[in-house]
């Protein structure tokens, strides 16, 4: 974990992309139809990970910025109303900060995503904003908070110690 403000910010910086990264492969995967075929998800292809990339390089920015505005304090917030890390298992801790995190940060970039993707690319009504929102979270959440759980985090923790091993 994070000793100082700079390890912090790499962690950060790893974190973010590596959600934005795997909500954008998701994201794509469905805005493709993919999950209807025959196979579902596993029809994948090698495309969806390069246009993921591309989308990622941006959104990875909203994510680093909502997340050190709001989504990191909140998160942590909401974890500490039902743990202390000083009496309490602190893996413990972690997941519930974890989970409060993405508690935020999920409708927090539902919401960028609804306004970028919905109604600024697509040019879907204004009047619609609130409904495309609530679907784009309803549809997230889950992915979100799996990868994060299961695949984001453990592997930001990884790359980030062997960043920082001799620290």
């Amino acid at each position: 974990m994070p000793k100082n403000k700079f390890q912090g910010f790499i962690f950060g910086i790893i974190m973010s992309y590596t959600m934005a990264y795997g909500m954008e492969v998701y994201n794509i995967a469905i805005k493709e139809g993919v999950n209807l075929t025959v196979g579902g998800l596993s029809n994948m292809t090698n495309a969806i990970f390069l246009d993921a990339l591309k989308e990622a390089a941006y959104m990875g920015l909203f994510v680093i910025l909502f997340s050190n505005l709001w989504g990191n304090r909140i998160g942590s917030a909401i974890a500490s109303k039902h743990c202390n890390p000083g009496q309490d298992n602190p893996y413990i801790c972690q997941l519930l900060r974890q989970a409060g995190t993405i508690a935020v940060m999920c409708p927090t970039m539902s919401l960028v995503a609804s306004i970028l993707f919905n109604i600024i690319f697509a040019n879907a009504p204004l009047s619609q904003l609130p409904a495309i929102w609530i679907g784009t979270i309803l549809k997230n959440f889950p992915m979100a908070f799996f990868w994060n759980m299961f695949a984001a985090a453990p592997f930001t923790h990884w790359l980030f110690g062997k960043v920082f091993q001799n620290e």
